[in-house]
């Protein structure tokens, strides 16, 4: 029999491996002193995008959805000497916050930190991605997967956040944000142009690969 949540996630972190200093700045940080910290992706997420970007050794990584930047620096993690991660957040009360972690990363010449709305955004973007993680308003999914999916080479792979929505994707539960996920999630799993499962990581993370 599973361990209740907290202690199996408690677990999950001890045995993984460590953050770095920074992470747990930004992490302790955010908890702190930034509304909504939950949206955070926190250790044991973070080193799961680590461990894919790494595995994926991606030249250029697109980001929806920034908040403080923790996901940003594990992404940044499998990145070559060579290859960049442009990330896009529509919140400006959070810029100073972040460019300040981004300049005291390692990445901090890698990072393209942009204030926007992504839909605006995205279609700009001339660079062809390895590696897209989407963790942004839930109403848009649909919307940043259309907009990307021509942008993403042969292979590549989308990554979206709160596909499980704390379990409400489950139920009936008809608030907006309940059915956009659900909504997303069939389309994706009927879209024949990719390969997709969803893997039961914090509160679900869709991998998603173009053929």
């Amino acid at each position: 029999m599973l361990s209740t949540s907290e202690e199996l996630n408690h677990y999950l972190s001890k045995t993984s491996e460590p953050e770095g200093h920074l992470l747990k700045r930004i992490d302790r940080e955010t908890q702190l002193e930034v509304l909504m910290p939950r949206m955070l992706s926190g250790h044991f997420q973070g080193r799961v995008l680590s461990m894919l970007s790494k595995m994926l050794k991606p030249k250029v990584i697109l980001e929806v959805g920034t908040f403080t930047g923790y996901a940003t620096l594990c992404l940044a993690e499998g990145l070559p000497k060579d290859g960049k991660i442009i990330s896009l957040d529509i919140n400006e009360e959070l810029e100073d916050r972040v460019r300040g972690y981004f300049s005291a990363s390692d990445y901090k010449q890698q990072i393209d930190y942009r204030i926007g709305n992504a839909l605006e955004l995205i279609p700009k973007i001339e660079d062809v991605f390895d590696l897209v993680f989407i963790d942004a308003d839930k109403k848009n999914n649909g919307a940043y997967y259309d907009l990307v999916f021509d942008k993403l080479k042969p292979g590549g792979i989308i990554i979206v956040d709160n596909v499980l929505w704390s379990g409400k994707v489950l139920t009936n539960i008809n608030d907006s944000d309940t059915i956009n996920i659900s909504t997303f999630n069939q389309m994706v799993k009927n879209d024949t142009r990719v390969e997709q499962l969803i893997l039961p990581v914090r509160d679900g993370l869709f991998i998603i690969r173009k053929k």
